[in-house]
C-alpha cells in the first residue's frame, strides 16, 4: 500500500491504529525507546516511509545549533509523532511537541503516551496552526 498521498489527518488516523496493535502486546511500563523502537519497526512494515531520531536544528539570529532537538519519529516528512512513557503527558510534553512542529515546519504531530491501561488515554493531537508555506 502507497501512503504518499496521504493527508496528516489520513496518516495520523493509521499510526493510531499501528500504535494501539503495538500497546497491548508490550504493555505499559517499559521504557520509552521499546515503544519507539516497535512501533517504527511496524510502520516501516507496513510501508511507511519515517524517519526516527530525525536531528531538528536550532537557530536564533546569526547562531545554529545543528543537533538541538531530535523528533521520536517522523512519518513521511509530515507527521510528527513524540512516544512517551510516564506516569501522565504534562504540559512540558506538549510544549515539547509544538517546538517540533514549529521548528520543523509541521502541521501535525501526535503526543503518544504507552503508559496507559489503554492507549486512547495516552493520546494527543498536536496542531501547528503556523505552519509556513513551502
Amino acid at each position: 500500500m502507497s501512503y504518499s498521498d496521504f493527508s496528516e489527518d489520513e496518516l495520523a488516523s493509521k499510526v493510531i491504529g499501528y500504535g494501539i496493535q503495538v500497546h497491548p502486546a508490550l504493555g505499559p511500563g517499559l521504557l520509552e525507546n521499546a515503544y519507539k523502537q516497535v512501533l517504527a519497526k511496524k510502520l516501516l512494515k507496513e510501508g511507511f516511509q519515517i524517519e526516527v531520531e530525525k536531528i531538528l536544528p536550532l537557530e536564533m539570529e546569526d547562531i545554529r545549533i545543528e543537533v538541538a532537538y531530535k523528533i521520536d519519529i517522523l512519518v513521511k516528512r509530515k507527521l510528527v509523532l513524540e512516544i512517551k512513557s510516564v506516569e501522565s503527558l504534562s504540559d512540558l510534553h506538549m510544549a515539547q511537541t509544538i517546538n517540533y512542529l514549529k521548528l520543523g515546519n509541521y502541521k501535525l504531530g501526535l503526543l503518544m503516551n504507552f503508559n496507559v491501561t489503554r492507549l486512547k488515554f495516552g493520546l494527543q493531537r498536536v496542531i501547528n496552526d503556523k505552519t509556513r508555506i513551502q
